[in-house]
């Protein structure tokens, strides 16, 4: 049989296959081998009685994340709050890279969009439609863009993340129906979430969808072994004035006629997103200093 691992727990794998859960163990030559199976792998294993099996072998996985620790990840769905808590920007910018630069889908979809203005909402909307990414608007309270995105989870296997308290557990639990997922408040004073999510595990939406809730975090470091002269691939809006700067080198920092400056000041580019890229872009030079 061949299914994929949605959680594990003491030792022992959960793995969902044609529609059943099955608790399975190691076999003793995995057991022995450094190899670590995360949430997400697709193995072979045995079946051994109703519901329990051995892990024969991982298959290879197309790509693998480290925070959260989960395999063979379509898509990234990063979720915000439209408003309580204000929506991170920068940690959005920071999660669209990390899923870019493991060939993983990034889908921004900003939650409680009840609670802000329509003013409010052409604002996000006019910094990240140049991304190209695809956004999705949503609010558990009045099921706003609910099917939407269900649609799009379809086929897949999508991760939540984001900041704590953006509603990623409500938005999930609104989504499964057949799963009850703990909640947490915003805190009035802080206007921040609590964790509440303790651990990675993947949910079946359907046979076919399967997603995970993540634990909140507020910080993410960019990828190590990012170079400076590739950090604006990752910024899709800047990929349309390829080879317009006066240098092909261009940083779109300090160098003169760049055309990603001139479309920031003409509003072509969003300058929230440009703040991303020349802090990211300080990080990544001193990441390669300190080699």
């Amino acid at each position: 049989m061949k299914g994929h691992i949605i959680k594990g727990y003491s030792g022992f794998y959960y793995v969902f296959s044609q529609g059943k859960i099955y608790e399975c163990s190691l076999r003793g030559k995995n057991r022995c081998k450094s190899v670590r199976f995360l949430v997400g792998d697709l193995v072979n294993f045995e079946i051994i009685s109703e519901d329990k099996g051995v892990i024969e072998k991982l298959l290879p996985r197309k790509n693998q994340l480290l925070r959260p620790p989960i395999a063979n990840v379509d898509q990234l769905i990063i979720a915000a709050a439209a408003k309580e808590p204000s929506p991170d920007l920068r940690l959005i910018d920071r999660l669209s890279i990390l899923a870019q630069w493991n060939n993983i889908e990034p889908i921004i979809c900003f939650n409680k969009s009840d609670l802000i203005t329509e003013e409010e909402r052409q604002k996000l909307q006019a910094i990240y439609q140049p991304t190209g990414f695809r956004l999705f608007w949503t609010s558990v309270l009045n099921q706003e863009g609910i099917d939407a995105l269900k649609q799009c989870l379809k086929g897949k296997i999508s991760v939540f993340a984001g900041n704590s308290g953006v509603g990623k557990s409500s938005l999930m639990n609104t989504l499964g129906g057949h799963w009850q997922l703990a909640t947490g408040k915003v805190s009035e004073k802080l206007k921040r979430g609590r964790h509440t999510t303790r651990h990675v595990e993947l949910f079946s939406l359907d046979e076919n969808a399967l997603l995970a809730d993540t634990p909140g975090f507020s910080s993410l470091m960019l990828p190590e072994d990012l170079k400076r002269e590739e950090l604006g691939k990752l910024f899709p809006e800047l990929m349309f004035f390829l080879g317009q700067c006066r240098f092909a080198t261009c940083l779109h920092h300090q160098e003169p006629d760049c055309a990603v400056k001139e479309a920031v000041a003409n509003g072509n580019i969003a300058k929230e997103r440009y703040e991303s890229y020349l802090i990211f872009l300080q990080e990544v030079i001193a990441a390669e200093r300190s080699y």
